[in-house]
């Protein structure tokens, strides 16, 4: 049975088969192709005997290895690995087949290529996950061939492979690696000058060319009887919390992405810079009800509690709670905090019910709401209109669009700070608005 489960038939054998029908088809008419064909048959059976015995003479003839990362990053390119090793003493032809995740909806894997004896063989391929969780790998299939390429052999390696997709870490690494190399700016990061001195004082030096004559301190210049300058440092350990609308309107996918796989990409980006710049980072996520909370610490470990944190959030099908926000946020955060809030509202109305306890929540903590561009919407209105039904999409598509303009006004009227973002472009927005307020001491 194993023999049998193994045993393919390669293409060309039914090339060669087809072959010889046509001879005993036109043998009715020409009657000396008759025991050509029969020759044919005849060469085709002793080839297929040959090649048969070639493949299945020796045991262990092949082997195959597929090596994966402990973990996939979500929205990025993740290579995949494998090791091919010939043992055959003779060249062989290869037709791998590797069975993805069915997440990937990828059923056409294929790779072809030819070993000599004792060769190993090395390639690699890249998958792009766009949702979190755990992807099982199916069987590793090699089917092997020789020369002859009448029979083929089957052998399967590492029948299920499970590996755990988690928020975009890569995304996280290279803003991380950017803002240790001070390039930034290449990304599209501000450079947001200081206004007044929103620092912590760390201590008096002598005064050498370029300090701010503001940071001047005359008693010390008088003890002394030389300038000396106050020396500050960003204020630090403040606390900085992602909150995570995981309600129905961040179900909304854009480039296989959904809103909400988008904000929690953002936040670990966001929370590592943050760590970095020694502030404390939490987290929180709600729709109808709280669903997660992680009180802000400025440990570098406390990263993996909220990427383990992230890694389980999920879209609930509800409307979102703003007021039990509130009320969380009232009975949790004692200390004024910079709050980012990954939400959206696709019409005015929708932010007008929420906005009192929006409002509510802006009056202790810093309070920054993030909605998104409908990028959709922006390439319909670029479309050049040609008959009336296509004026009347643009229109409704140019109504939408101002409808996000309006709530950005109108969150700001009410002493909200505001992002408006396409969302791939929602992580360097993010970082610039929290540079921008250390750089103000909004906090």
């Amino acid at each position: 049975m194993k023999f049998l489960k193994s045993l393919y038939i390669h293409p060309n054998f039914f090339k060669v088969l087809a072959l010889g029908s046509a001879c005993f088809l036109l043998s009715f008419w020409i009657h000396w192709l008759y025991p050509l064909a029969w020759v044919l048959v005849l060469i085709i059976s002793l080839v297929a005997c040959i090649d048969l015995i070639l493949l299945y003479r020796f045991k262990n003839a092949f082997e195959a290895k597929r090596w994966l990362p402990k973990k996939f990053s979500n929205s990025d390119d993740n290579l995949v690995h494998i090791s091919l090793h010939n043992r055959y003493p003779i060249k062989t032809w290869l037709q791998v087949i590797d069975e993805l995740p069915a997440q990937f909806q990828k059923r056409d894997f294929e790779y072809r290529t030819a070993l000599k004896p004792n060769e190993t063989k090395d390639f690699s391929y890249t998958v792009r996950p766009v949702d979190r969780g755990e992807y099982i790998f199916g069987n590793l299939n090699v089917f092997v061939s020789t020369g002859l390429k009448i029979i083929k052999r089957k052998f399967t390696f590492q029948e299920h492979d499970t590996v755990a997709v988690y928020p975009s870490f890569v995304q996280m690494q290279k803003y991380d690696f950017l803002a240790i190399s001070n390039h930034l700016t290449e990304f599209g990061f501000k450079k947001i000058r200081r206004i007044g001195h929103t620092q912590e004082f760390e201590q008096i030096k002598e005064y050498v060319p370029g300090n701010d004559f503001r940071t001047i301190n005359w008693k010390a210049t008088a003890k002394t009887g030389q300038l000396m300058v106050n020396q500050y440092q960003d204020e630090r350990s403040q606390p900085i919390y992602s909150i995570i609308d995981t309600g129905r309107v961040m179900k909304m996918p854009f480039e296989g992405l959904k809103l909400l796989d988008y904000a929690i990409n953002a936040s670990l980006a966001f929370s590592n810079v943050a760590l970095k710049k020694h502030d404390k980072v939490g987290l929180l996520t709600f729709s109808k009800n709280i669903e997660a909370f992680l009180p802000a610490q400025d440990k570098l470990t406390h990263l993996n509690k909220i990427m383990d944190q992230l890694y389980h959030i999920d879209t609930q099908f509800q409307d979102s709670d703003f007021g039990r926000l509130y009320a969380q946020v009232k009975r949790q955060i004692s200390h004024r905090s910079m709050l980012m809030l990954y939400t959206n509202f696709e019409h005015i109305s929708a932010l007008k019910r929420q906005l009192p306890s929006l409002q509510a929540i802006a009056k202790k903590h810093l309070l920054v709401v993030i909605i998104f561009e409908n990028t959709e919407l922006e390439e319909l209105i670029s479309i050049p209109t040609q008959d009336l039904n296509s004026i009347y999409h643009k229109t409704i598509a140019e109504k939408f669009s101002l409808e996000k303009y309006t709530m950005v006004r109108e969150l700001q009227k009410h002493g909200i700070q505001t992002i408006l973002t396409k969302p791939e472009n929602l992580t360097v927005n993010a970082i610039n608005k929290y540079l921008e307020v250390k750089a103000k001491g909004l906090i």
